[in-house]
């Protein structure tokens, strides 16, 4: 089912798709395609800080493009021009008011991209295109909550179990057990990933909710992203003060 965005460049269009990516990693599926480059050009320029998972997405389909990392045909996407909802899943289709209903013939649901937004896309698509050099792939520092069944399940063989997901990019760190009540504990377990190999979600989603961890774990939650930023070598004269981590709370 193709996904419909609705002016994407208004704040009411930005609040939408951040509510939207709030739970992806990108506009369809599990890795990025001409969906995400539809929705990328559309963009007038970089969303703002306060846009957490726009920015978080708009940050990684740059460095994709920089690397032409976009290979997969996508399920197809309509950005809208005109108006500020956005229609795809059940979960934030908004629902048509009778009058919406009688005026269907008459209002452009897929309104015209203006020359504006066209001019912006066309000089986008062209500076990533002149850009030959490759940008170093990011890192992040992820911190999971993870928990168990019921206060029976040997929580060794579900640490086992989460560190036997083994892929390129991901570097599982220190883990300890934290007291939730009723004698269950729930397991922390930091890891650290290379933004570009690996999708969080799909690793919860396609390793630690299927067979065998499922056996183990009853849910699984990010309490902590922080971005790994390049560390500044001893004796370097800084002319501004940097910060050295960012950290996104889900």
């Amino acid at each position: 089912m193709a996904v419909v965005l609705s002016n994407v460049n208004s704040e009411a269009g930005l609040q939408k798709l951040n509510d939207y990516l709030l739970t992806r990693s990108y506009i369809t599926g599990y890795q990025a395609s001409k969906d995400d480059m539809a929705v990328f050009t559309a963009l007038l320029s970089a969303p703002p800080s306060s846009y957490v998972n726009i920015t978080r997405w708009y940050d990684h389909i740059s460095a994709l493009l920089r690397s032409s990392g976009v290979t997969a045909e996508g399920e197809g996407v309509k950005v809208e021009s005109s108006a500020c909802s956005v229609a795809s899943t059940p979960e934030i289709a908004d629902q048509k008011t009778p009058a919406a209903d009688e005026d269907d013939d008459d209002v452009d649901l897929f309104g015209e991209e203006t020359e504006e937004e066209r001019a912006a896309a066309e000089a986008r698509a062209a500076a990533v295109k002149a850009s030959g050099k490759k940008k170093e792939s990011g890192k992040s520092s992820v911190l999971l909550d993870v928990k168990p069944w019921d206060d029976e399940t040997d929580m060794q063989k579900l640490e086992e179990a989460i560190r036997n997901v083994k892929m390129e990019g991901l570097l599982w760190g220190a883990s300890k057990l934290v007291p939730v009540g009723y004698g269950i504990k729930k397991m922390q377990i930091m890891m650290t990933i290379v933004d570009d190999l690996v999708s969080v979600d799909s690793l919860i989603e396609d390793h630690l909710y299927t067979e065998p961890a499922n056996e183990y774990i009853q849910s699984c939650d990010i309490v902590a992203f922080n971005k790994i930023l390049k560390t500044v070598p001893r004796g370097t004269k800084l002319v501004h003060p940097v910060q050295v981590c960012i950290t996104v709370f889900p």
